[in-house]
């Protein structure tokens, strides 16, 4: 495993001039890999598509779905049973079911808001990363990581990174979108 630094670019062509830059630098061109980083929640990390199975905003909304059915679901049979003279023995089924519906809206009242803190939790303390072009150069010696740094920098790169990985035949074998990004001072 080496130190990886890698730098954000918006354009292609950034990225192929920090590529021939770094090369200049005396970094070997499959030790250094290029790629388009997806935005926050499409990197396909499940079999369903996406980051995660449950969004993090989400996780209480089963419960409530289940508080508000019962809770409508009761009210209703209650209202349909004082109205079953009116509406007859179908009145208390219908009444549950339309109270179980209306009660299980309830469960929208669960959910956060956009960009709401969650409660006990760090799931979303820290900024994912940016989508765009990444570039990311191994570096096996301290001067090695000083001089991509200095590259990139030099290159007007939007966030400088540091990572620990293996970078092979100009492929990061074991990136992971979804880690937490140590950026570079």
């Amino acid at each position: 495993m080496s130190t990886i630094v890698a730098g954000h670019f918006q354009l292609q062509d950034e990225i192929d001039h920090a590529r021939r830059e770094l090369v200049r630098a005396g970094f070997s061109e499959d030790r250094i890999s290029a790629f388009f980083l997806n935005q926050p929640g499409q990197h396909d990390q499940t079999p369903i598509g996406g980051d995660s199975m449950q969004s993090p905003g989400a996780k209480e909304t089963p419960e409530g779905v289940l508080q508000g059915a019962a809770t409508g679901g009761a009210v209703g049979v209650a209202v349909g049973a004082a109205t079953a003279l009116v509406t007859g023995p179908a009145g208390p089924i219908v009444g549950g079911l339309v109270g179980a519906h209306v009660g299980s809206l309830f469960s929208l009242s669960k959910m956060k808001d956009a960009g709401e803190k969650e409660e006990g939790s760090n799931a979303n303390r820290y900024e994912p990363r940016q989508s765009g072009m990444l570039i990311a150069v191994a570096a096996d010696q301290p001067d090695q990581e000083a001089r991509a740094i200095e590259v990139l920098r030099g290159l007007g790169s939007h966030h400088i990174e540091r990572a620990k990985g293996t970078i092979e035949g100009g492929d990061w074998t074991d990136f992971d979108p979804l880690s937490l990004p140590v950026l570079v001072q």
